[in-house]
């Protein structure tokens, strides 16, 4: 197969250009940090600036015309791959991958109503991904960005932080949500990216069926079976950001039907830089090891036991006040994280149409931030059972029940009180898919209804509409109530931000600190969504969501009346107190696009688009922390001699990120990777990346725990795995 001579000229041309406009980017501009200004209350207005008009993104563009036109200029290439590739999956098959998270049974991924992507272990494989938060950024209109070496801020559909707390995360049906401060620790959450299976991404409300916290999507990771993972397996790699790291698992048969795989992982992540290029002091090693069984007695029975265990050790920049000189200082300090879970599962098969799945997990996780330890211990319990009632009803319907126990050493920093804390959650739900006409239209619909000890009684209804007019399109519309259960640290947490230094008339240092308000209800969400997906040709699929999401009972910290003196604290101090409070509300839009083309038989394009507008009634950053425009484009083209050539750009519009009590404006940015992988053999795998090669370094988030902000710098990696 011989490459037209057009393909390196046209790539050159696109970068280069691309390159000339990111060199006249602004810099990242720090707004004012004042307290006394920058405190917001209910009823601020709301900044009349906008945010410029950005040139990168009409650069991203001009990258991916450019990229097209090389697909012009590929389109005629002849051949065939050597390589034998399950994951390169034809269209067809492509929209019929089976998918669980939509409706807790498996259905096509064309046939889900609701907005669902499906990221593979070969594309994450294809990219040189060495993280579950990285291998998120190939979903379309997912927000994903990085704050250091070992932490992220990750959400779909706005309201981005470092914890957020409106998006629900599972591992193999086990949450991974923290209820004491509320959001999922992303430093201390990995899998063996080579047993990986898939992971099921829902932008948008899935409470109906996973409950409280499920308000803004819903990420299911999802390992693959004892079974699937037979053999054994390293995979090695090192670079300039990854430092030496290794995977080893083997995988066997214990008896007839019973399969088990071990494995233990070493993650070492050094250092990213600051602004000024210098390395930063964040850098990360975490262990891991784990097992699963697989037992298999009689085709209408599975049984499932896993578990993992993990210890981290991470270095993170953090401010910490001080009510004596010099009040506010800046320390380096080391983390260490460490946890473990055990999950069995049991699934029977009564008929085709009907199925009982038992569950049971058992998760323990320790963690430091900003000198507090956050201690908890989960037991739960879930049921569930399909059936079919008549031709024309599939029903779903479970209970689960949820025990936690949490414990949170307080730092001057951070306290929760109590410090010690057990709660109970318990849970059902029901859904009814309705066939009105067979294999063209669908109603489904369905609620949850839960009890939690912070505010009692919860309620999320939804019903969905799925219509297939023709084979080549689906058209699907849902309206759903989601809600967000307050954390522990919303009820009853203190932060204790920078102390204010004595200045005249104030002989005594201020502390401005933020209270928990015990009273606060749950955030609240209604969402309508509106979906189209089309077969537009054998080779070529489009996807397409427009949503609007009505959000009340925003918890957000608002000022309060200053004392004097803090009654009972030593020394003596003035308090310049903010308290949790049920106050925002607002509206959001937008539209989220994806495309896939099969160019040729070796050759596909992959295509993301997401545009988001926010309205809230308040002026705070917490709100407004999302791209407005985000796009990619990714290239997997297999050459002649086993040679794989996959690349991917990504542009992430501007935001305003939380920075101390105020906001920082974060660049737009432009993002290339560009990675060759060579299959030497059967068994013999080497692959070689190059990422953010644009520009040498950019910021994508802020931290609440340091005013330093970490820059992502161009980096490159090599990775060895042999199969035996």
């Amino acid at each position: 197969m011989a490459i037209n001579g057009q393909f390196p000229v046209l790539i050159c041309l696109s970068i280069c250009r691309l390159k000339i406009v990111l060199n006249t980017a602004a810099p990242i501009r720090r707004t004012d940090t004042s307290i006394l200004t920058n405190l917001r209350c209910p009823g601020a207005a709301r900044r009349s600036a906008t945010k410029p008009r950005c040139r990168k993104f009409q650069l991203a563009l001009s990258l991916a015309a450019g990229l097209l036109s090389v697909c012009a200029a590929r389109a005629d290439l002849s051949g065939t791959n050597s390589i034998s590739n399950p994951a390169e999956l034809s269209l067809e098959q492509l929209v019929n991958i089976q998918v669980t998270s939509v409706s807790k049974r498996e259905t096509s991924l064309n046939d889900s109503p609701a907005a669902v992507y499906v990221v593979t272990q070969d594309d994450i494989r294809r990219q040189g991904i060495t993280t579950i938060p990285d291998a998120l950024r190939l979903v379309p209109g997912m927000d994903v960005a990085q704050i250091n070496s070992h932490e992220w801020a990750i959400n779909s559909r706005g309201f981005n932080t470092q914890f957020a707390n409106k998006l629900l995360v599972l591992v193999d049906g086990r949450s991974i949500y923290g209820t004491g401060f509320g959001g999922v620790y992303w430093g201390i959450q990995d899998v063996a990216l080579d047993d990986l299976d898939r992971i099921e991404v829902i932008r948008g409300p899935g409470g109906t069926l996973w409950g409280a916290n499920a308000m803004n999507g819903v990420i299911n990771i999802i390992t693959k079976s004892a079974r699937e993972t037979q053999g054994g397996v390293v995979t090695t790699s090192g670079g300039t950001l990854d430092q030496p790291s290794v995977t080893a698992r083997y995988g066997g048969t214990l008896a007839t039907n019973v399969f088990y795989r071990a494995y233990v992982k070493y993650f070492n992540r050094d250092s990213l830089v600051t602004a000024s290029g210098q390395n930063a002091p964040d850098q990360a090693n975490t262990i891991q090891g784990g097992f699963r069984m697989d037992w298999e007695p009689a085709t209408e029975n599975r049984l499932t036991l896993q578990g993992d265990y993990y210890a981290a050790r991470a270095v993170e920049n953090q401010d910490m006040p001080s009510l004596l000189p010099p009040y506010n200082q800046n320390f380096n300090e080391v983390n260490h994280n460490a946890g473990g879970n055990v999950l069995g599962r049991w699934a029977h098969d009564f008929s085709e149409s009907s199925t009982l799945t038992l569950q049971a997990y058992y998760d323990h996780f320790k963690t430091e931030q900003a000198w507090a330890t956050d201690t908890a211990d989960t037991i739960d319990f879930d049921a569930q059972h399909r059936f079919s009632l008549g031709d024309r009803n599939d029903i779903i319907w479970g209970l689960g029940c949820r025990h936690l126990a949490d414990k949170v050493d307080p730092s001057f920093f951070v306290a929760i009180n109590p410090a010690r804390h057990q709660e109970q959650l318990f849970s059902g739900f029901i859904q009814n898919e309705i066939t009105l006409f067979p294999d063209r239209l669908k109603v489904t619909l369905g609620s949850k209804f839960e009890r939690n000890d912070y505010t009692g009684p919860e309620i999320q209804p939804s019903g969905r509409l799925l219509w297939t007019p023709t084979e080549k399109q689906t058209i699907w519309a849902a309206v759903s109530r989601a809600v967000r259960t307050p954390s522990r640290f919303d009820l009853g947490g203190r932060a204790n931000l920078p102390v204010l230094p004595p200045s005249p008339p104030n002989p005594l240092p201020s502390e401005v600190s933020s209270f928990g308000n015990p009273d606060l209800q749950s955030e609240t969400l209604i969402a309508y969504e509106l979906g189209y997906r089309i077969k537009l040709t054998k080779k070529c699929s489009l996807d397409a969501t427009a949503f609007y999401n009505d959000y009340d009972n925003l918890i957000l910290s608002v000022a309060g009346a200053p004392a004097p003196v803090e009654p009972g604290s030593l020394p003596p101090h003035t308090l310049i107190p903010a308290y949790n409070q049920n106050v925002g509300a607002g509206q959001t839009y937008g539209v989220e696009l994806s495309a896939r083309w099969n160019v040729t038989d070796t050759w596909r394009l992959i295509a993301g688009y997401s545009w988001i507008q926010m309205h809230m009634n308040v002026d705070n950053p917490t709100l407004d922390s999302a791209p407005e425009h985000q796009f990619q484009l990714r290239s997997e083209l297999d050459l002649p001699g086993n040679l794989e050539f996959n690349s991917a750009i990504y542009y992430v519009g501007t935001i305003e990120a939380p920075y101390g009590l105020g906001e920082a404006d974060l660049a737009s940015y432009v993002r290339l990777d560009l990675g060759l992988v060579w299959h030497a053999t059967k068994n013999l795998e080497f692959g070689v990346w190059g990422q953010n090669l644009i520009d040498d370094r950019h910021a994508e988030f802020t931290s609440y725990k340091t005013s330093l902000i970490t820059e992502i710098p161009r980096s490159f990696m090599g990775r060895v795995t042999w199969r035996f």
